[in-house]
C-alpha cells in the first residue's frame, strides 16, 4: 500500500454518490469541498505522513532477514602468495520472514485504520463548529433585530411621551431593556466570533460568506448501523489492528528464539595447494533461550486484545447513547416547528398593533417581545441540539466517514 493511497480525499471520495439526493450535485460539490479543506489540516497531514511511513515500516519487514557474507584474506609464507575467498549465509530455519510478512500486512491494516479515525476525528469536529457558527449567526441575527426594535420603540415611546399618551415609566421600563439587549448582543457577537475562529481553524480556506452546511445535505445523513457493524468504526478497527500486528510480532519474537544456522563455502591456495572449505555454525541458546522476550511479547499482545475488547463494549454503549440523545433532540425540535407554524414569525407585527390601540400595556409589550426572542433562540437552540446530535451518532456509529465520500 503505497502513500497515495492513504490520502485523506482517497479515504473520503468513493459512496455520496450513490445515495439518492434532490441536490446531489450541489452536494456533491460541497462534498468535494469540504473533503479538499479536511485534507489540508496539519494533523489530517501529519497522519497521512504517518501512514505512509508505516507502510515503509512495512515494506521492510517484507525484505529478506539475511544478506549473504562474503570473506576474502590473503598472506605469504615464504615465496607462497596464500589466499581464499568465501561465501556465508545464515538461513532462515524458523520462517521469521514468513511470520514478518504476516505482519506487514497487519501495519497497513493498522496505518489505514489509524489515518480513517484521524479523518473521522477531523470532519466531525469541523461538522460540529459548522453547526455552532450557523447557530451562533441566528442568534446574533435574533439580538440584533431585537434591539432594532427596541430602538425604534424608544422613539414612538418618546413621541407619545411628550404627546401625553405615555407616562416616565413605560421609558423607563424600554431604557432596561435596552440596557440589557445591548449587552446580549455583545454576547451574541463574540460567540460569533469565537466560532468563526473554531472553523477558520478547521477548514482553512473557509469564508463567512461560504456559510454553515447546506440545508440538501441533511436528508443524506441517516444512520443505519447497530453493534453488529461496529468492527467497521476506525477507532474499533484501529484498535483492532493494532492488537492484531502485536499478537503477530510475538510469533516473530517466537521464531526468531529458534536458532539460525549459517553454512558457508570457501575456496583458495595454502601453499601452492588447492583448498575447499564447508562450515557450518549454529547459536547454541543455553545462557539466553529468549523466553523472557516471548512472555513479553505475549503479554502485550494479551493487553492490546483487551483494550481492543473494552474499547468496542464501550462503543457499543456510546453509539446507544448517542442514539437516543439524537431522538430526544429530534423530537421535540419536530414539536417546536408544530407549535410555531409560523407564528413567532407574526407575532412581532401582531404585538405592537395591539400596543398601538392599548390593548398592551409597555411592559406586557417589553414582556412579550422578551418572550417571543427566547422562543425564537429556543428553536435555534434545539435544531443545533438536534444537528450535533445526528453527527454525534454518525461519528460514533463510523458512518460520517463514508457518507462523506464521494
Amino acid at each position: 500500500m503505497k502513500a497515495s493511497k492513504h490520502s485523506p480525499r482517497a479515504l473520503l471520495c468513493s459512496v455520496l454518490l450513490s445515495i439518492p439526493l434532490f441536490g446531489q450535485a450541489e452536494t456533491v460539490n460541497w462534498t468535494n469541498w469540504l473533503t479538499g479543506q479536511i485534507s489540508k489540516h496539519p494533523d489530517v497531514m501529519a497522519a497521512t505522513e504517518q501512514a505512509a511511513a508505516r507502510d515503509a515500516d512495512a515494506e521492510a519487514s517484507e525484505q529478506p532477514l539475511y544478506n549473504p557474507e562474503l570473506s576474502v584474506g590473503a598472506d605469504r609464507t615464504g615465496s607462497e602468495n596464500n589466499f581464499e575467498a568465501g561465501l556465508s549465509q545464515t538461513i532462515d530455519w524458523s520462517d521469521q520472514q514468513g511470520a514478518l510478512k504476516d505482519k506487514a500486512k497487519l501495519i497497513r491494516l493498522s496505518a489505514e485504520a489509524d489515518l480513517n479515525e484521524a479523518v473521522l476525528a477531523q470532519t466531525s469536529e469541523s461538522l460540529f463548529a459548522l453547526v455552532e457558527w450557523r447557530a451562533a449567526t441566528r442568534a446574533e441575527e435574533i439580538a440584533e433585530s431585537q434591539q432594532h426594535r427596541l430602538d425604534a420603540l424608544l422613539e414612538q415611546v418618546e413621541q407619545r411621551q411628550q404627546a401625553g399618551d405615555l407616562g416616565s415609566t413605560d421609558a423607563e421600563l424600554l431604557f432596561l431593556s435596552l440596557s440589557q439587549q445591548l449587552s446580549e448582543l455583545a454576547q451574541a457577537k463574540a460567540a460569533v466570533d469565537q466560532a468563526q475562529a473554531r472553523v477558520r481553524e478547521l477548514l482553512p480556506d473557509w469564508r463567512p460568506q461560504d456559510g454553515g452546511i447546506p440545508g440538501h445535505i441533511w436528508p443524506a445523513l441517516a444512520s443505519r448501523v447497530d453493534n453488529d457493524n461496529l468492527l467497521d468504526h476506525p477507532s474499533i478497527a484501529a484498535a483492532r489492528a493494532r492488537w492484531q500486528v502485536l499478537r503477530s510480532e510475538a510469533e516473530v519474537v517466537s521464531r526468531r528464539a529458534a536458532a539460525s544456522p549459517t553454512v558457508g563455502l570457501s575456496g583458495g591456495r595454502d601453499g601452492g595447494e588447492n583448498l575447499v572449505g564447508l562450515t557450518f555454525s549454529i547459536p547454541l541458546n543455553v545462557r539466553n533461550n529468549y523466553r523472557a522476550e516471548i512472555q513479553a511479547a505475549n503479554r502485550r499482545s494479551l493487553e492490546a486484545e483487551a483494550r481492543f475488547q473494552a474499547l468496542y463494549r464501550k462503543q457499543q454503549y456510546d453509539l446507544a447513547g448517542a442514539r437516543a440523545a439524537w431522538k430526544r433532540y429530534d423530537t421535540q425540535l419536530r414539536r417546536w416547528t408544530e407549535l410555531s407554524q409560523g407564528r413567532v414569525q407574526r407575532s412581532a407585527d401582531l404585538l405592537e398593533k395591539q400596543w398601538q390601540v392599548g390593548d398592551l400595556s409597555t411592559s406586557e409589550y417589553l414582556q412579550a417581545l422578551g418572550q417571543r426572542a427566547e422562543s425564537l433562540k429556543t428553536g435555534i437552540e434545539l435544531e443545533k441540539l438536534a444537528q450535533l446530535g445526528l453527527i454525534e451518532l454518525l461519528s460514533q456509529s463510523g458512518e460520517l466517514i463514508t457518507l462523506f465520500q464521494y
